[in-house]
């Protein structure tokens, strides 16, 4: 899922050694919506949101989007294999008063998911705290974690193999929740392949999560933006 950039990340995680080689991607991206102040991008899966360390990632959303926008920055970042609904401030004065947005999680965030299984409920909450583990991978832990939750609606069920498609509603940002909060209760998302099993990776080509709706008061005017991307499966 998408998590707010953090500059003050702890040393020791930045420091961690990246090897994971991102392969090319042909996909591009698209604008869904531009003002003099901000821009509403739909990522592709299979795109960073930012170069990684390793030089070989240097292709990424925000590399292809200075090319023809400088000096824009990224609100927000999502997973390298989730697609959808991005932020991207064009000035300083845009991304101070989005970025408190965030911070005061005014800023709603919708995705669509497909999940391994058959969900009982049609609809409910994932809770857990998580915390980082291993890197690159986040864990359950109640102890050392921080509080997550996400609300969710089953849109469909599916049969042969059994999936059941939901809406996730996140209600905090931590890194990996929906992909750790769905594996926690027995529903891993189909494509994942940090926290899914070898059956489950098989049955996607990539990862089945897209950021589908973002909603935030623009920072000139004030009007409620809400933003609505079409889910590619």
């Amino acid at each position: 899922m998408a998590a707010p950039l953090n500059p003050n990340q702890n040393a020791s995680q930045q420091n961690k050694p990246d090897d994971f080689i991102a392969p090319p991607c042909s996909e591009s991206y698209k604008i869904l919506y531009q003002d003099e102040q901000l821009l509403l991008i739909d990522k592709p899966s299979g795109l960073l949101s930012l170069s990684g360390k390793n030089p070989l990632n240097w292709d990424s959303l925000h590399h292809r989007l200075v090319q023809d926008f400088p000096g824009c920055t990224l609100l927000h970042r999502l997973d390298f294999g989730t697609s959808g609904i991005m932020l991207v401030a064009l000035n300083k004065a845009t991304n101070a008063a989005l970025t408190k947005q965030f911070q005061a999680r005014s800023i709603e965030k919708r995705y669509t998911a497909l999940l391994a299984g058959h969900l009982e409920q049609d609809s409910g909450c994932f809770e857990g705290a998580i915390a980082r583990g291993e890197f690159p991978r986040q864990k359950m832990c109640e102890l050392s974690g921080k509080v997550a939750r996400s609300d969710f609606v089953v849109l469909e069920r599916q049969d042969k193999p059994a999936l059941t498609r939901v809406r996730f509603a996140p209600l905090t940002g931590r890194t990996h929740q929906l992909r750790i909060h769905s594996l926690h209760h027995g529903h891993p998302i189909i494509g994942c392949d940090l926290y899914g099993t070898p059956a489950t990776q098989a049955l996607a080509p990539r990862l089945m999560l897209h950021a589908s709706y973002l909603a935030f008061d623009h920072p000139e005017t004030g009007e409620r933006m809400e933003v609505e991307c079409g889910c590619p499966f």
